[in-house]
């Protein structure tokens, strides 16, 4: 899959842009600040309907303006698809694909794959939680676009749970507030159930494509590691990492999601007056952890600055590669996005990621000036001037 042509209204700093592409390799070369980056911000919220920076989509709209647009056409082996994405600052968002009725926008997901590269996945290995459970819960999606769904009743359960649990807070639940909590904690364990046994799954596939990307970026001295920590086996603590040797997806394995439901419901009930006396749920997917690891060390806190690269990326290369294996049909390769991220590495760490990326069907490249662009990379130029952009020849290598 390839995405054949791009076609902006109102989006950040763009009132209108059309950008033609092709397969191979596509190099958007421009200053900082002058919308390189906007554009692969685009590419990626058609995929995840998520930004790799902003967590609202108000910044996404031109300033002044209430509505922007977004719009792709794919290429997948013979055929052609198209997409357009409307983004409103005070209704629900909406989408057409091949110029059909508005839908709702999370029916485009899982039609456009991609993979973003950016100085933000930094916050992969150093941030929080939160972070890494994005990571997944977004592959998880693209994967699987049902599960948009899934994470969309779990966060509305864990509101209302929430809000009637700091009603409370403080003091004894009366008999009306443990009813209702009887129910939610049903709804909770059940979209909680479902999302666990989805990413379990996700961090048994993720694995030896991690420690083989990570192989593949350094001088393989040591083995790069995932391991999933839940709430149904222990509290957790965020900021402290579980030792090396525990990993909750092998011990969880096996069980279906009914019976990883009926253990949230049994954590929930044993911990229902410390949730009531906090006033916040304290079992669920919303406090798990994604631990990662460099031999038997966490790579949090212990990984030199190259290292934290080389695992951010490895885990960008992971999800590549699951999908790669998700593709049966051969035309849904995710297309390979790398904002801005060469300037990051060193020559060495240049070299062989480009290595490593040269041979996916189509590539994004953003670069600040073309000398940050490995030559492994050649391909087509486009210079990005402030509000547009420029075609270019190939650059003949």
């Amino acid at each position: 899959m390839y995405l054949a042509h791009l076609s902006l209204t109102d989006f950040r700093s763009y009132a209108q842009l059309e950008l033609p592409l092709e397969p191979g390799v596509t190099v958007l070369v421009g200053s900082n600040g002058v919308g390189k980056t906007n554009v692969m911000e685009a590419i990626g919220y058609l995929s995840t309907l998520g930004s790799h920076r902003v967590s609202t989509d108000q910044p996404l709209l031109r300033f002044g303006t209430e509505q922007a647009f977004v719009r792709a056409r794919m290429v997948r082996g013979e055929q052609q698809a198209s997409i357009e994405l409307e983004l409103n600052a005070s209704r629900p968002n909406r989408a057409r694909i091949n110029r059909g009725n508005a839908v709702r926008a999370r029916e485009i997901l899982g039609l456009l794959r991609s993979v973003l590269f950016a100085p933000e996945d930094l916050a992969l290995v150093k941030g929080e939680p939160a972070v890494r459970r994005r990571f997944l819960d977004e592959l998880l999606v693209t994967l699987e676009p049902r599960h948009a769904g899934t994470r969309a009743d779990y966060d509305r359960v864990l509101k209302q749970r929430n809000a009637l649990l700091k009603s409370a807070r403080g003091g004894r639940l009366s008999s009306a507030q443990e009813a209702t909590l009887d129910v939610w904690d049903h709804h909770l364990a059940g979209t909680g159930a479902e999302l666990l046994h989805a990413r379990l799954g996700l961090v048994r596939r993720l694995q030896p494509h991690i420690d083989t990307a990570y192989a593949s970026l350094t001088d393989g001295s040591k083995i790069a590691r995932a391991q999933y920590r839940s709430t149904l086996l222990r509290p957790i603590v965020e900021g402290v990492p579980a030792p090396a040797e525990n990993d909750d997806a092998e011990l969880l394995a096996g069980l279906s999601a009914g019976e990883l439901s009926e253990r949230y419901v049994e954590a929930l009930r044993e911990l229902r007056q410390q949730e009531a006396d906090r006033g916040l749920t304290l079992v669920g997917p919303h406090r798990e952890e994604l631990d990662l690891f460099l031999g038997q060390a966490p790579a949090k806190g212990f990984a030199s600055h190259g290292e934290t690269w080389s695992l951010a990326l490895a885990l960008r290369l992971a999800a590549y590669y699951v999908l790669l294996d998700d593709d049966l049909s051969g035309t849904q390769a995710p297309i390979l996005i790398l904002d801005d991220v060469f300037a990051e590495l060193d020559a060495q760490r240049r070299a062989r990621l480009a290595t490593i990326v040269a041979g996916a069907e189509q590539v994004l490249v953003t670069a600040a000036v073309d000398g940050d662009v490995p030559p492994e990379l050649h391909g087509a130029r486009v210079r990005v001037l402030p509000g547009t952009v420029q075609l270019g020849e190939g650059d003949g290598g």
